[in-house]
């Protein structure tokens, strides 16, 4: 077992903040012009390919049976539909208004840990969740007048990235990160796979194939590479401080994917959808504090604030 480590996982979240938001940039470039179902296949396929290797060169335990199998086979499961969920988001809108709406994620696992993993969350706390989802809310208004329906695809990647998290808690410290990654990958190739070629002649744009170009071919691997890190950091981090903690950090992503989108998209978040950016972030800084007060506090208060 692995004992928590809460300054090293608030670290390890710090790189995935960095690394997500370049990943969901490639997306959103890649999303313009290669179908979901493909990008989805290579996407894991790059993953397994990388990992594969450094499992058996390292000589790392990577059988699973039992519970952990049925979690992880889950877990895939959830990683491919969030995944897909988010490059169509993507592709009607901007960056940071589409991780900024997706930033009801850590309210939803601030709740999750309090509730199901019976991690300590303070009332403070869950009330700063209210006002940054209220921020959220925001940042969804003006998009749904703009494109509509895609507008809500960030929220489906919320709380299915809620669970998918919770489940990577559950199993963090019985598994190896890298071992674990590399499994995932080979089992969603398994499923992609199969499902590409029982619809290939249905004429679905998003489950077609096509041949990229040299182009999308370097950026296909640069989100199977990307991909690959951000979850390891954001399994690794889990594996060395609770949910509850982590959560705040992932506040970090908005400020990075709004420079991202102004420098690579030329987009930059309306007056209405900045207010709430703002909300959010000042929201999740809170959280931030009051996690910071409360390890300072353990000893002499018995319940956070």
């Amino acid at each position: 077992m692995t004992h928590d480590k809460p300054l090293l996982g608030i670290l390890l979240m710090l790189g995935f903040c960095i690394v997500a938001p370049i990943g969901d940039a490639v997306a959103k470039i890649l999303g313009q012009s290669i179908p979901l179902g493909e990008l989805l296949l290579v996407r894991f396929a790059v993953q397994a390919v990388i990992l594969i290797p450094l499992v058996w060169v390292s000589k790392r335990a990577w059988k699973m049976r039992g519970r952990v199998l049925k979690f992880t086979f889950i877990r895939t499961l959830m990683h491919i539909v969030g995944i897909g969920m988010m490059v169509t988001a993507l592709k009607y809108l901007p960056l940071a208004d589409a991780v900024a709406i997706a930033f009801v994620m850590p309210f939803i696992m601030l709740i999750l840990g309090k509730y199901v993993l019976g991690e300590e969350v303070g009332t403070r706390r869950l009330a700063a969740c209210v006002v940054g989802f209220i921020g959220t809310l925001l940042v969804i208004q003006p998009s749904f007048s703009q494109v509509g329906w895609p507008a809500l695809l960030p929220l489906g990647v919320a709380v299915n990235f809620s669970f998918f998290m919770l489940i990577t808690r559950q199993i963090a410290k019985e598994t190896d990160p890298i071992s674990l990654q590399a499994v995932s990958g080979v089992m969603a190739v398994v499923i992609m796979v199969p499902l590409l070629a029982l619809t290939s002649g249905l004429e679905i744009d998003a489950l077609s194939l096509i041949m990229p170009n040299s182009y999308e071919c370097s950026l296909l691997l640069g989100i199977g590479l990307l991909g690959t890190l951000a979850h390891l950091l954001m399994t690794w981090s889990l594996r060395f401080a609770p949910s509850a903690t982590l959560a705040p950090m992932q506040y970090l992503e908005i400020p990075i994917a709004t420079v991202i989108g102004l420098f690579v998209f030329k987009e930059f978040p309306n007056g209405l959808a900045s207010v709430g950016i703002a909300i959010t972030i000042a929201a999740g800084v809170y959280v931030i504090l009051r996690e910071r007060a409360t390890s300072r506090e353990l000893e002499g208060t018995p319940e956070p604030a």
